[in-house]
């Protein structure tokens, strides 16, 4: 007799020799050369139930460029999704300069950009969305979080923007990270008004120890009952400003999330899906312990894998970030059991995929109020302008060479978020450009003094929310981003060994422990932080220099991978 694990697997297999899965149609558009939106969006249709996964949005209502990460340091080597360039490529059979390697790596990024145009677009994400419910009337479309945030418009509106935008697109449930940086107040007045459930089966009260709010909600698509289990971001008092949410409590909480699916499959429902915002390996740990879920949809980490990852009988689900992708999952659902599954990761080409008029034109009524502003050009940039990475990209180098211009400080600082679009060479850098990665509710800039010891620390305390071998303790986004500091790291040390040769990158100067430093960064989750807002400083550095001219950063020795 078959096993439901050897069902699982054979299925994948079968989708990759018939070109079900979401490459093969994407490694035929690359031989030709050419795109179109049947080609984008054929799907065979498959089971009885479809899924319909977006997250990591980040605000971004129009159609950007976004260079995927050079350097994703994982737990283990080769393991998806730790895989860049080139052995992307190889691992998933993909061919060099081609469509799906444009959108999936940071290979030949430039080049690549210009041939096939910008990416992402919600009234492009629309059209996906609409295409695919006409072809399954009964598709549940999810919201992995990380929606409110990352825009200038955004911070303007408090989200009102995107909360109007996903209404309008149709989101049935959502979970949440950065929605959380508005403040308690804010989240409540909006989640009172949403037309879908907001889901957090790890959100407390803090006071009290009981859930907050929703944990899960059953649909019933197609006569299957299915649950959603909601998994907000985990570690929002450690990575955010815990003030702003005093009242209530995050975690992981594997048991109460196998309590829930425990109590959802005594209600009946033939399948279990958890909207995640765990993040990828902290998704891969809780699914191989946590018994009875059949699909993750996970978010937070910004990874667009193209195949779903089997762990055990779940299979985990990757959809990448700031509206580059949709993915569509088809599942065959018998008897309480997912007997098989077939995925698509769409990419959105946004010369491609026709606009929706009715979104393009929401958009449009949202942006217009504060258009001038957006659009104003500050200056131009003949580097290419990227963030994403365990370490600096080239707007964090910028940040940080605006912020050691103009507080006059010998460090600086800027957080290691994942957030943040691309420039290529000969763009204008807009006030919009600039808010879109830097663009939160506590993004004053401050100027301190601080001793080598401390900054040894913090640089330790970050490292081990990333490089830490268990998941469960990888509480941060990437590597704190430094300007002015060199700095030797091993992430295969454990903490407090991994750091060495601290020196001041003008002079080579060896940082001592007892010595104070001035240094200058933002996003502090300490209240009351004072400061000029960090888009204030990075306007007032391009206006100054006009033209943006980076040198290679070479700063940071990286071992131990």
């Amino acid at each position: 007799m078959i096993t439901r694990r050897e069902f699982l697997q054979a299925s994948m297999a079968l989708a990759a020799i018939t070109g079900t899965d979401a490459f093969g149609s994407w490694s035929r558009l690359a031989a030709q050369q050419t795109l179109t939106q049947d080609d984008l969006l054929r799907f065979d249709d498959f089971g009885n139930v479809t899924l319909i996964h977006v997250t990591d949005i980040h605000a971004q209502l129009k159609p950007i460029w976004f260079r995927e990460p050079e350097i994703n340091i994982g737990e283990a080597k080769g393991v998806v999704p730790h895989l860049t360039g080139t052995d992307f490529l190889s691992k998933f059979g993909i061919a060099k300069g081609s469509a799906d390697a444009y959108a999936l790596t940071y290979d030949d990024y430039v080049a690549l950009a210009r041939s096939y145009g910008r990416m992402g677009g919600m009234d492009r994400v629309a059209t996906v969305v609409k295409s695919i419910r006409a072809a399954r009337p009964d598709s549940l479309l999810l919201d992995g979080g990380d929606t409110w945030h990352g825009s200038m418009t955004s911070f303007l509106t408090k989200g009102q923007d995107m909360v109007n935008v996903m209404n309008a697109l149709g989101v049935e449930a959502m979970t949440s990270h950065w929605e959380w940086t508005y403040g308690t107040d804010r989240v409540k007045e909006i989640v009172e008004t949403l037309p879908f459930p907001f889901l957090g089966a790890n959100i407390f009260d803090a006071e009290w120890d009981e859930p907050a709010f929703e944990p899960y909600k059953i649909f019933e698509r197609g006569g299957v009952k299915i649950a959603v289990i909601g998994q907000a971001f985990p570690y929002m008092p450690i990575a955010n400003p815990k003030w702003m949410f005093p009242e209530y409590s995050f975690g992981i909480r594997e048991e109460r999330m196998q309590e829930v699916v425990d109590e959802v499959r005594a209600a009946g429902v033939d399948l279990v899906v958890c909207l995640s915002h765990n993040g990828f390996d902290v998704d891969r740990k809780m699914a191989s312990r946590v018994k009875g879920i059949d699909v993750v949809l996970t978010g937070h980490t910004h990874d667009a894998v193209p195949e779903p990852v089997l762990i055990g009988e779940t299979i985990l689900i990757a959809s990448g970030s700031n509206g580059k992708f949709v993915s569509r999952i088809d599942l065959d659902v018998r008897d309480g059991r997912m007997m098989g599954y077939r995925h698509k990761l769409i990419p959105i080409f946004s010369d491609v995929i026709k606009p929706d008029a009715d979104m393009a034109a929401l958009i449009d009524k949202e942006r217009e109020p504060f258009k001038a502003q957006l659009e104003e050009k500050i200056g131009t940039t003949d580097s290419l302008l990227y963030r994403r990475g365990n370490f600096n990209g080239t707007w964090d180098d910028l940040i940080c060479d605006a912020i050691r211009s103009e507080r006059d400080a010998q460090i600086a600082m800027s957080p290691g978020v994942r957030w943040g679009t691309t420039l290529l060479p000969g763009d204008a850098i807009t006030r919009e450009d600039i808010h879109n990665v830097t663009s939160m509710t506590y993004g004053a800039c401050y100027r301190t003094e601080m001793s080598g010891e401390t900054i040894k620390t913090i640089l330790e305390d970050v490292a081990d929310n990333i490089f830490n071998p268990d998941p469960y303790y990888q509480q941060g986004g990437d590597m704190v981003r430094v300007g002015g500091l060199a700095y030797a790291i091993d992430v295969s040390k454990p903490i407090g060994e991994r750091i060495s040769s601290i020196a001041l990158a003008d002079s080579g100067e060896a940082i001592e422990a007892g010595k104070t430093y001035t240094v200058a960064g933002w996003a502090s989750v300490n209240e009351g932080t004072e400061g000029p807002q960090i888009w204030d400083v990075i306007e007032t550095h391009v206006r100054k220099i006009g033209t943006v001219q980076l040198k290679p950063n070479t700063s940071v020795t990286v071992t131990g991978i």
